[in-house]
């Protein structure tokens, strides 16, 4: 079961760095979308592009970057710690199907 003590607090996500985990044979990134360092640049244009909080699960032995496109489950959710917590969630929605 992974916890958010097991993953970056949301703040990791505007230094523009994605998070790579497993759990029980499931692979897991945790990524603000777009995929750009924000952490110096001021509220309104950390807000510009609409931000999003991604989330992405597959299983396999294979990395993230070597995994077809198609074989990843992809979810959107807000840029927020509610948005955080319910991604934390749906990887473990995910792994227990």
């Amino acid at each position: 079961m992974i916890e958010e003590k097991d993953l970056y607090g949301i703040k990791h996500y505007i230094y523009g760095e994605a998070y790579y985990g497993s759990d029980r044979g499931m692979r897991f990134r945790l990524a603000r979308e777009p995929l750009k360092n924000v952490v110096f640049a001021s509220e309104e244009e950390k807000q510009a592009d609409d931000p999003k909080l991604r989330a992405e699960v597959w299983f396999g032995k294979l990395s993230y970057e070597k995994t077809p496109g198609e074989e990843i489950t992809r979810k959107n959710f807000e840029f927020s710690e509610d948005g955080y917590k319910d991604a934390i969630a749906w990887f473990n929605h995910m792994n227990d199907r």
